[in-house]
């Protein structure tokens, strides 16, 4: 299960994963996000907060969790990973390859940081 909230008017998206993903949290995702981003054109912010990474309850959540990032990745200005998991703090590097959006990791006692460094202008 994949708990999201959207900041507005920020524009930031907080994702919090409990439970291993399913293709139904990112179909639900798209629905309240794809409006956003259709207006605005982009979106400033994306944290995700986690206390690990719950990967997903079968291939169909995986192959849907890869479409939703293609479509979406673009749009994201900055993302912010909140985690103590090992696995996690390596992410911004693995991912600082593969988008274009600034990327920064920040312990789970800096979620106020994380969430400030997102909503800053040009941070």
């Amino acid at each position: 299960m994949l708990h999201h909230k959207l900041l507005q008017p920020e524009g930031i998206l907080i994702l919090e994963p409990e439970s291993a993903l399913e293709a139904a949290d990112f179909e639900n995702l798209a629905r309240e996000l794809d409006p956003y981003i259709a207006e605005h054109k982009k979106l400033p912010g994306l944290m995700i907060h986690a206390k690990n990474f719950p990967g997903w309850t079968n291939f169909d959540a995986f192959r849907t969790h890869l479409h939703f990032i293609e479509h979406h990745i673009q749009q994201v200005r900055k993302i912010a990973i909140v985690s103590d998991s090992s696995f996690l703090t390596e992410a911004p590097k693995i991912a600082a390859h593969l988008v274009q959006a600034e990327i920064r990791h920040f312990p789970e006692s800096e979620y106020d940081d994380a969430l400030q460094w997102l909503k800053a202008e040009g941070a």
